[in-house]
């Protein structure tokens, strides 16, 4: 399908294209793997420097909150220098933090070497997007789901990395090998990453009368309150298992599942946005939500299981479906700026929603806290009809 995608193009475009997607991937396929080998240490971190678990959160929230603070800063800055320095170099950075940590010897050497880290992350969700978008124009929308995939494949192979690691080495040795690897990634985006101009090429799609910048901020919304109801249901799932019956290494297993639908439901819905377009893609995977979250509260445990892959194609599906339509509501030389307020807002909903939904679920119990965030799911229904004017196929339709 990127092949198809990638037939679109003037032949002298096509092999840029494909070389940015390969590129792209895989320095989101690092970051996100960085952003997830934290869970893989966190246990370690706790035996050597004495941490509570509320500092362990607050350790893994510190990684979070630095990459989404600097997203935005990474999306101006690539306005005015190469995009493929700003993200070899925040690859690099990223790598470096890792490379800290291993080093260091106290907490506060530790918080020092996230921070670092998280910061290096911020450019890579932004910068590598808008290079996916403006290599492949008007057909970005499923070249931009297959990148979407490939950061769930660096969440799976990274930490995987790691544990084979850590049976064969001390942490502080596996994370400087892994520190390497980030080096050779930020060589790869300087080395092979076609230059990332600062304007959109004439094949982009551009807004058209006006109505761009609402959109925006009504896809803006949507994302949000998408990534919420992610979080929130993933929250809440261990405990239901539980509650069901389920033993630790069957919630393990349970979870599995759903992130495997999660991966394919990424890679899938952006090229099925492209094909039956983005309001119908959002209406099924929104309303399929809701109907999976139905199913988790009201069947028994060995239904579920058949149940769950099926949630985590729901739950994921949306993102890459929203992903590859901020191009289109951006004007070309903003796509920086766009995907990182975007990203910014989904990041940063991920990080608030669990808390919320928490607090709601300590006065009403699990089960009532995750009805609601179908109830969420189904709000944004709306929303999806309120953007589709806002797009290429809703305008077509009005012509």
């Amino acid at each position: 399908m990127t092949e198809a995608a990638a037939s679109a193009l003037p032949p002298e475009d096509r092999a840029q294209a494909r070389r940015t997607l390969a590129v792209a991937g895989t320095a989101h396929a690092l970051h996100d793997g960085y952003t997830d080998l934290i869970y893989v240490l966190l246990p370690l971190w706790q035996g050597e420097f004495g941490l509570g678990y509320g500092m362990l959160a607050a350790l893994r929230g510190l990684y979070s909150g630095m990459m989404a603070v600097f997203q935005l800063p990474a999306g101006r800055l690539a306005e005015r220098v190469d995009g493929r320095i700003v993200l070899a170099g925040g690859t690099a950075l990223a790598a470096a933090g890792y490379a800290l940590a291993g080093l260091t010897g106290g907490l506060i050497g530790l918080c020092a070497a996230l921070a670092i880290s998280g910061a290096g992350s911020g450019t890579q969700h932004p910068l590598a997007s808008a290079a996916v978008s403006r290599a492949y124009g008007a057909s970005a929308r499923g070249p931009l789901g297959t990148y979407n995939f490939t950061g769930d494949l660096g969440k799976a192979a990274i930490p995987a990395l790691a544990s084979l690691l850590l049976t064969l080495m001390p942490w502080r040795e596996a994370v400087w090998l892994l520190a390497t690897l980030g080096v050779a990634v930020a060589a790869t985006v300087l080395l092979l990453m076609p230059p990332m101009a600062r304007s959109g090429p004439a094949r982009s799609p551009h807004r058209q009368g006006g109505r761009g910048h609402g959109g925006f901020w009504l896809l803006f919304v949507i994302g949000v309150l998408d990534n919420g109801v992610r979080t929130g249901v993933l929250t809440f799932l261990p405990f239901l298992l539980t509650a069901k019956g389920a033993s630790l290494p069957t919630v393990g297993m349970a979870l599995a599942l759903v992130f495997l639908g999660g991966a394919a439901g990424k890679f899938a819905c952006g090229w099925l946005g492209a094909r039956v377009g983005v309001l119908r893609t959002v209406l099924a995977t929104e309303g399929g939500t809701a109907a999976c979250i139905l199913g988790v509260l009201a069947l028994p445990l060995p239904a579920l299981f058949a149940l769950l892959p099926v949630l985590g194609v729901m739950l994921n599906g949306t993102s890459s479906v929203l992903y590859g339509t901020v191009p289109e509501l951006t004007p070309p030389d903003r796509v920086e700026r766009a995907f990182a307020l975007f990203y910014t807002g989904t990041i940063g909903s991920g990080a608030i929603s669990p808390v919320a939904y928490g607090m709601l679920g300590d006065q009403v119990g699990a089960p009532w806290a995750t009805a609601a965030t179908a109830i969420v799911a189904l709000a944004i229904l709306p929303l999806a009809f309120a953007l589709a004017p806002h797009l290429t196929e809703g305008r077509e339709r009005h012509v």
